[in-house]
């Protein structure tokens, strides 16, 4: 069911809040274990009461906000006020958050549930969930299996029927990356549309939050909500969007551009299989014109010199002062701030903040970090030009079929995954990945991209081409 059929249901009394929450506790409470997708579930007598309290507002006839009764998941990487705010990492492993998320502020005066948070790769540094001190988060299409990163609880929280929605978070794919592998749809706005504050910063020109759900319907409908300049974070923009329930816009005309080098930087021939059918039956309801994107390729060099500078100047605030994790047998201040980074960041953590610190380093500025930063702007002027032609470009989401949990991999070999994803970061434009196939009984998904601000028209297009699909 979608929300808006959830929400008629409710309204009806075919369904009330409470049941529904019984359901999914009861699905939680069989599947949860295995899957290990939750840092932190809600206690059960509050989401009950609250789902109660729904309950009896729909029966007495009043007239309620969009979301009422809906349960959400959040990212544990996004504060919820007194629940745990992680990260996944033993230095936040004792930290509440004092204070909601703009995003959750506006979840719950819609009337969202808050069902718990949601596992993540360590500072959202990752594309397995393999990096949590909570243990890896296996995938429910196939438990053996990674569900991607960062947001793989997330993911996997909606793939498993455990919530319907659950927020996420977008710096190089870590959205629509898991919404790949779990077979599910993954929303990444455009940079500015939803309110960053509240979120934990890793790469803050980067970082946009992004939502998990079984339908572009369901998805769409969350970022308009959350949606909207606030005070708070001055990078966030008043971007169009329409009321919360309105249907999508009409694409009449509407052309797709195919990335036509995608042949010299190939997926698995799996991945390719599904891209080539799923073009093929695109093309019979939309105008496909193949367009350039040259400098793509080169979005992963660049990214991994510019997020993890942005990263370690992020991180240097965990110092075992302000947050709630030190240790506590050191003699010194200065011995207490390097022992407690040393033990409490990971391993992927600590390489991505010695990354960037190298790349700001006096005399490595110029040969590094600068030169990513001017083919973060070639890959803008890429994109500048494909969309004179076209209104938006379809690329699959990963190059890779979701690997095996503990699968010998190289930090490199992981980083490439993350190949059509990131360019859409560093460009700040809005994508959606949706279902697209199988192979092999696991799933492959298609990124939809689109002009910047053009959210709406991406969500209409993916939405078309996911009923042309499945």
């Amino acid at each position: 069911m979608t929300i808006k059929e959830l929400r008629k249901r409710f309204i009806s009394g075919e369904l009330t809040p409470l049941e529904y929450m019984e359901e999914l506790l009861e699905t939680i409470r069989q599947k949860e274990r295995k899957i290990n997708a939750f840092t932190h579930l809600e206690k059960t007598d509050t989401l009950l009461k609250e789902a109660e309290l729904w309950t009896e507002k729909y029966k007495s006839g009043e007239e309620l906000p969009p979301l009422a009764g809906i349960p959400v998941a959040i990212k544990d990487n996004i504060a919820v006020k007194d629940m745990p705010l992680t990260c996944a990492s033993k230095i936040l492993q004792e930290f509440t958050s004092p204070y909601d998320a703009t995003a959750v502020r506006k979840l719950k005066e819609a009337g969202a549930i808050i069902i718990g948070k949601t596992n993540l790769d360590e500072f959202a540094m990752g594309s397995t969930t393999e990096f949590s001190i909570f243990g890896p988060t296996h995938n429910p299409v196939d438990l053996e299996r990674v569900p991607g990163g960062s947001s793989g609880g997330s993911a996997a929280s909606v793939a498993a029927g455990m919530v319907p929605v659950a927020l996420g978070s977008d710096t190089g794919g870590s959205v629509r990356q898991p919404a790949s592998f779990t077979d599910t749809v993954g929303i990444k706005p455009s940079y500015g549309m939803v309110s960053r504050y509240g979120l934990v910063a890793f790469a803050s020109s980067l970082d946009q939050i992004g939502v998990l759900a079984k339908n572009v319907e369901d998805a769409s409908l969350i970022i308009r909500v959350i949606a909207g300049k606030d005070k708070y974070d001055a990078t966030s923009r008043e971007l169009s969007v329409k009321n919360i329930f309105d249907a999508f816009e009409t694409i009449d005309g509407v052309k797709i551009g195919v990335w036509k080098e995608l042949d010299n930087h190939p997926a698995e021939d799996g991945v390719m299989k599904v891209w080539d059918d799923a073009i093929m039956k695109a093309s019979k309801e939309f105008q496909m014109i193949p367009v350039s994107l040259p400098d793509i390729a080169s979005g992963i060099a660049s990214y991994y010199l510019i997020a993890p500078a942005e990263a370690s100047a992020n991180l240097a605030r965990y110092d075992g002062v302000r947050y709630a994790w030190r240790v506590l047998d050191a003699s010194t201040y200065k011995e207490m701030v390097k022992r407690t980074r040393t033990i409490g960041f990971g391993k992927e953590v600590k390489r991505r903040i010695m990354i960037g610190t190298f790349a700001l380093s006096a005399g490595y500025q110029d040969a590094f970090y600068k030169k990513a930063v001017a083919m973060r702007y070639r890959i803008m002027q890429n994109f500048e030009e494909a969309f004179k032609q076209v209104d938006v470009i379809l690329v699959p989401t990963s190059p890779k079929l979701p690997w095996k949990i503990g699968q010998k991999m190289s930090p490199s070999e992981v980083y490439k995954a993350d190949l059509y994803t990131i360019p859409v970061n560093l460009a700040g434009l809005p994508a959606v990945s949706i279902p697209a196939g199988y192979v092999d009984n696991l799933p492959v998904g298609i990124q939809v991209i689109g002009k910047y601000g053009e959210d709406e028209k991406v969500w209409a297009v993916a939405d078309k081409l996911m009923g042309l699909w499945r």
